[in-house]
């Protein structure tokens, strides 16, 4: 149990600050559960929002859009093979969903910050296949 509690407290330490003190206050695993599933909903939106805005950028390059769709698709198979590894150890148990969706949340946020950069990229930057707005 003490090393439940352990792993609890690391996963949830990757939470936004306000997300985390709601969790703090969780009384079960239940309630811990649903705290990190609202944190992956919450980075999922966030990603979506951010993919959409590429997409936009693209909209006149349809070779670097078909592209961007690959990539997304395969690190969405990466993201959750991962997890899904990662998790193992709790299968079948009372906190897998929570270290499942704290995995994929990490990870979500993980490529948004990429990209985010995408779309900050400096004029005249070759490596940047995102046009500026």
């Amino acid at each position: 149990m003490r090393r439940l509690c352990i792993i609890a407290a690391i996963l949830l330490a990757g939470l936004s600050s306000a997300q985390a003190g709601a969790c703090d206050e969780a009384a079960d695993q239940a309630a811990m559960n649903a705290c990190a599933d609202k944190a992956l909903k919450a980075s999922d939106a966030a990603l979506n929002a951010t993919y959409k805005k590429i997409t936009r950028r693209l909209a006149g390059d349809p070779d670097a859009t078909r592209q961007l769709v690959a990539a997304q698709r395969a690190w969405v198979s990466f993201r959750d093979a991962e997890c899904t590894f990662t998790s193992s150890g709790t299968r079948g148990g009372s906190a897998y969903p929570m270290v499942y969706s704290t995995c994929l949340d990490g990870l979500t946020r993980s490529r948004i910050a990429d990209l985010e950069a995408l779309l900050a990229c400096q004029e005249g930057d070759l490596s940047c296949p995102v046009p500026a707005e």
